[in-house]
């Protein structure tokens, strides 16, 4: 009984494939269909969607947020016609399904919002953000479209990461206050390189230090492996100098969560001795690496001592007066939120904010879900995230028995969840446009591996080649 339930809760036997193909909808597209067998340009569909998105990539570090939303609405406008003239029965999967009850709940909740103009606008945003989502898992599930799509991503990063690296080497002007003027590390560079802030190129490079990490195992010469190595290096040392707490919690669970999944993917290899102690030995070797490096340098140890201090430290006292204000505006409306956005934020907050503390938003992922939502938000949100790690795991387990390369991008997406997710504790980077695409860029890499005519009874799996 307890089996069923898990089934029916990570939708394991629900065809939603099948329900496509049967759809009156689908059925009135048949022209549409036809026309596009007739054009030679949408041929070409899925590698032109895939040149959008490296686009958006390669620039998002560097451009406003005005062209990052021209980008995603020149990829929204293709993924339309790409589906709205598809063949059924191809690239669904139970995560796309929890995707969209989530965007559902948010229209829900701007539809009832107190602040509804607000909320459009920030529904608006993730409306974007998703339909990235749909093109990208539709374009990656090509493996070669996916390794490139990281390929781009890498070595975006790279400038970025030398570009931070200068920064600490020959000073840079801070852009507002980020250390508490009292602490021990107020006169040290926080970096922050073409983002302007440190706290967001940290939640930027979690992603770039995974998939770097990843593409040393998963590119098949040396070269490549070589530029992955450096690349992995600069980024995670970039990030380290972010002096950003949440971004060194995030990329912690992210590499643990990859160090895990490594071990356990090689372990078919193992001897009994290596399958019982690689993964404590290498986790232990890992925590003492870090442990002796915060003992070792003074900023880094002062700045993970000041996460214990509570409101001795200023951003610490500042978080936990927007923290109980935003309680307080749960408590006001605790089903559905006020509206998904900061927009609508900004105008609810005010009413509720602790005198001095103005804030753009809740500093925690999960508590923005809570305000924009509400209960039944947060559900669905949880529901997303528990679907996209069983359907990454289970993924992953058909990879390993075959210990196929792509595996190592699978393992790489995951960590940069985790990695997210991390930071997003006490802060909402994840909502800045560079970050949340990466967002939905790692959760799309995870739903691209669904096999194109799996069995949805998961007993059996039949895969398309490309």
């Amino acid at each position: 009984m307890l089996t069923d339930f898990w089934q029916q809760l990570t939708l394991s036997g629900f065809a939603l494939e099948q329900w496509r193909d049967a759809s009156l909808i689908h059925r009135l597209l048949a022209p549409l269909r036809r026309w596009r067998q007739g054009s030679w340009l949408l041929r070409w569909g899925d590698w032109i969607g895939l040149a959008i998105v490296v686009v958006l990539f390669a620039l998002a570090p560097y451009v406003s947020t005005t062209l990052i939303g021209v980008l995603l609405l020149a990829a929204a406008a293709l993924w339309a016609l790409l589906t709205l003239t598809d063949e059924a029965g191809a690239g669904l999967s139970p995560v796309h399904l929890t995707v969209a009850v989530y965007w559902g709940v948010m229209v829900l909740a701007t539809a009832l919002s107190p602040v509804r103009g607000a909320a459009i606008s920030g529904l608006i945003k993730l409306t974007l953000n998703i339909l990235l989502f749909l093109l990208i898992a539709r374009v990656a599930r090509r493996p070669r479209a996916r390794s490139l799509l990281i390929l781009a991503y890498i070595l975006t990063t790279l400038p970025v990461a030398i570009y931070g690296l200068r920064q600490y080497f020959f000073g840079a002007t801070a852009l507002a206050t980020w250390v508490d003027s009292k602490s021990a590390v107020a006169d040290v560079t926080r970096v922050y390189s073409f983002l302007g802030n440190p706290n967001l190129l940290a939640g930027y490079l979690i992603p770039g230090v995974m998939l770097s990490a990843a593409a040393v195992f998963a590119w098949p010469r040396w070269a490549p492996k070589g530029l992955a190595l450096l690349a992995t290096l600069i980024n995670t040392l970039c990030l380290i100098l972010t002096l950003s707490r949440g971004g060194w919690i995030g990329f912690l669970i992210a590499g643990f969560v990859l160090m895990t999944l490594l071990v356990q993917y090689w372990s078919v290899w193992f001897s009994p001795f290596w399958k019982r102690w690689a993964l404590p030995l290498l986790l232990g070797g890992a925590a003492a690496v870090v442990i002796a490096g915060v003992i070792a340098v003074d900023s880094l140890r002062a700045r993970v001592l000041s996460i214990f201090v509570g409101r001795a430290d200023s951003s610490n006292n500042f978080r936990m007066n927007v923290w109980a204000a935003v309680i307080d505006m749960i408590r006001a409306r605790p089903f559905l939120g006020i509206g998904p956005g900061n927009d609508a934020f900004n105008a609810v907050y005010p009413l509720f904010q602790r005198p001095r503390y103005t804030a753009l938003s809740a500093y925690s992922v999960f508590l923005e879900v809570l305000v924009e939502g509400g209960i039944i938000g947060l559900t669905a949100f949880l529901w997303l995230l528990l679907l996209i790690f069983h359907q990454a795991w289970v993924q992953l387990q058909r990879l390993r028995a075959t210990q196929d390369q792509q595996g190592y991008w699978l393992m790489g997406a995951i960590a940069s969840i985790s990695g997210i997710l991390g930071q997003g504790i006490a802060d909402t980077v994840m909502y800045r446009p560079q970050i949340s695409t990466l967002w939905w860029m790692a959760i799309a890499l995870v739903a691209s591996y669904y096999p194109a005519q799996q069995a949805w009874s998961g007993r059996s799996f039949k895969v398309r080649q490309e």
